[in-house]
Formats: structure tokens, C-alpha cells, sequence
């Protein structure tokens, strides 16, 4: 045998044989089962309505998973109201928005199919229904964030921003939307 056919068979039996550990399977992202957390803490993912204007729950490009904003409700009711600042405390605003986390986790789950295929949350915009002079919207948006890495772990941690809004749709408190990479 040639040495060129010899060294293609090697290399091909090395490749056949050994696990890539920078390409890992869905099962190996993490040491145990994303679903499964969300259930232990006490969160039950629903079917996500469908969006009542022109747009997706979810747009799905290459490995990136792009999520519509999602304000905290339940049947098109949302569950917090009125602005950050008058009408609604920070503690009220950080539930809302990990309301907005578990929409977005339903959302995601409906365009994945499962969830443990979240290699990682890349990006977050957290909009807050806040009067002018409400300066705490980060803490707000913690109530996501700190969401994401209950279930995903370090897996969750991501860029983020979180601003200030004069209104939101049906004056809901807040409005998260986010970007996530997911493996095929």
C-alpha cells in the first residue's frame, strides 16, 4: 500500500474515532437536562400563542434563533401593567421580565423543539415601561437574566442591554426579546 493511502486511511479511522470536543451533541452541552430544571423550578412552558400582528414568535437562521419581543401575559392579558417609577416597584418590573423568560422559553422550545440544544443565550434587549426620571432598568431586566442562567447555567449568561421606554404594547411593564444560538 502507498504511503499516501496509508496515511489517508489513518487519518480517516482518527476521525471516525475520536469525539471533537469542540462539536459536542445535544446531550453533552450540559450535565443535565435543561427541561428538566425548568420543572424543578417550578416553571411549566406552555404552547405559545400566536402573534395577533404581522410577525413570528421565532425566526430560525443557521444556528441563531432569533425571538420576537414577549411582555409578561397570559392569554394576550398582560399580568403586570402601568409604568417602572408611579405604579409598579423594581421587585414588580424583575417579575415581569422573568415572565417575559419563561414566554421566551416556551417561544423558543415551540422553534427548537428542545431546549437542550441551547449552546447559548447570545444577546438580550430588555425594553422597560418606565416614567423619565426611572433609572433602574437593569435590575428590572435581571428578573430575565437571572432566569436564563437558572436553566442554562454559565450557558445563559449573555450581552444585554436594558433602556427605558415612554410606553409599551398594552402597557405592558416590560418587553424582552433575544438572540440564541442552538445546535442543529
Amino acid at each position: 500500500m502507498k504511503p499516501f493511502m496509508i496515511l489517508v486511511m489513518a487519518v480517516y479511522l482518527l476521525a471516525c474515532n475520536s469525539k471533537n470536543p469542540a462539536i459536542k451533541s445535544a446531550p453533552d452541552l450540559y450535565d443535565y437536562n435543561v427541561e428538566e430544571r425548568i420543572k424543578e423550578l417550578g416553571i411549566e412552558l406552555t404552547i405559545p400563542d400566536p402573534p395577533v400582528a404581522n410577525f413570528v414568535n421565532a425566526v430560525k437562521t443557521g444556528n441563531l434563533v432569533f425571538l420576537s419581543g414577549k411582555i409578561s401575559q397570559n392569554s394576550d392579558k398582560p399580568i403586570f401593567t402601568g409604568k417602572l417609577g408611579p405604579e409598579l416597584s423594581v421587585e414588580d418590573g424583575y417579575q415581569a421580565a422573568r415572565l417575559c423568560g419563561i414566554g421566551q422559553l416556551a417561544a423558543l422550545k415551540a422553534e427548537i423543539g428542545d431546549l437542550n440544544k441551547v449552546v447559548r443565550i447570545v444577546k438580550v434587549t430588555g425594553m422597560v415601561n418606565a416614567s423619565p426620571d426611572f433609572s433602574q432598568h437593569s435590575k428590572v431586566i435581571n428578573g430575565y437574566s437571572d432566569l436564563m442562567v437558572e436553566v442554562f447555567g454559565d450557558r445563559g449568561k449573555h450581552a444585554r442591554a436594558a433602556v427605558g421606554m415612554s410606553s409599551l404594547p398594552l402597557n405592558a411593564a416590560c418587553e424582552v426579546e433575544m438572540i440564541v444560538e442552538v445546535q442543529d
